[in-house]
C-alpha cells in the first residue's frame, strides 16, 4: 500500500537472519574471545610468556616431520616382521593425516588467530590456515594407534594420553589455533584411526609394500 514495493526475498533473509545463523555467529565470537584469552604463551610478553620455550618443545613433539622421520628410521632398522607391519601402518596413518589436514585447511581457509606469532617449526603453504589443528589431529591419531598396537604398562598408557592432551592444549596457549580448530582436529584424528584400521596393510593385502622392507 501507499506505493511501497516489497523487498526482494534475499533482502528479507538478510533482515531476518535464521536462528542457526545467529547461534553460529555467537559461537564463533565466543571461540575467538576465549581462544585469545587462553593464548597465554602467544608471545614473550604474554601472561605465561616465560613458558613459551617449553610450549615450543611440546609443539615439536607433535610435529609431523619428527614422527615421519622416526617411523621411517624404525622401518629401515627393524628386524621383526610384526614390528615392520605396525610401523608401515603408522607411516600410512601419518601420511593420511597430513593429506586430510591439508585438504580441509585448503577448503576452509580459516586464518590463524591474530595474536599468533608465526615462528613455527617447518611450515608448508597450508600452514597459514588454522582449521583444523594438524597437531591435534596427529595427537589423537597417534594416541589411538599407540594404545591399540603397542603393549604398554598402565603408567605409560596414561602418559601417552596426557601427551596428546598437552599437545592439543598447547596449540591454543601458543596462539596457533582457536579452540574449535583443536576440537575438530581431535575428532578428525579419532576418525582417521578408524580408516587406518579398516585399511590395515599386511603382507596379505599389500605384498608389494612389504617386499620393499
Amino acid at each position: 500500500p501507499g506505493g511501497s514495493a516489497a523487498l526482494p526475498e534475499e533482502d528479507c533473509m538478510k533482515l531476518n537472519p535464521s536462528f542457526v545463523g545467529i547461534a553460529l555467529s555467537s559461537l564463533l565470537a565466543i571461540d575467538l574471545w576465549a581462544s585469545k584469552r587462553l593464548g597465554v604463551c602467544a608471545a614473550e610478553g604474554s601472561a605465561w610468556g616465560s613458558a613459551r620455550p617449553l610450549m615450543k618443545v611440546i609443539e615439536v613433539s607433535g610435529h609431523g616431520i619428527p614422527w615421519l622421520l622416526g617411523t621411517c628410521y624404525g622401518l629401515c632398522h627393524s628386524d621383526s616382521s610384526a614390528a615392520r607391519e605396525v610401523l608401515l601402518n603408522l607411516l600410512f596413518a601419518l601420511l593420511l593425516d597430513l593429506v586430510m589436514v591439508a585438504v580441509v585447511k585448503g577448503l576452509v581457509k580459516r586464518p590463524r588467530p591474530t595474536h599468533n606469532k608465526m615462528d613455527m617449526f617447518v611450515t608448508i603453504s597450508v600452514d597459514k590456515y588454522s582449521f583444523p589443528s594438524g597437531h591435534a589431529t596427529r595427537a589423537a591419531l597417534v594416541c589411538r594407534f599407540v594404545l591399540r598396537h603397542l603393549v604398554l604398562a598402565v603408567p605409560l598408557r596414561v602418559l601417552v594420553v596426557l601427551w596428546a592432551l598437552i599437545v592439543s592444549i598447547s596449540r591454543v596457549m601458543l596462539g596457533r589455533h582457536n579452540m574449535t580448530d583443536v576440537l575438530f582436529g581431535l575428532l578428525l584424528g579419532y576418525a582417521l584411526y578408524g580408516v587406518v584400521e579398516h585399511c590395515w596393510l599386511s603382507p596379505a593385502t599389500a605384498p608389494a609394500l612389504f617386499a620393499l622392507w
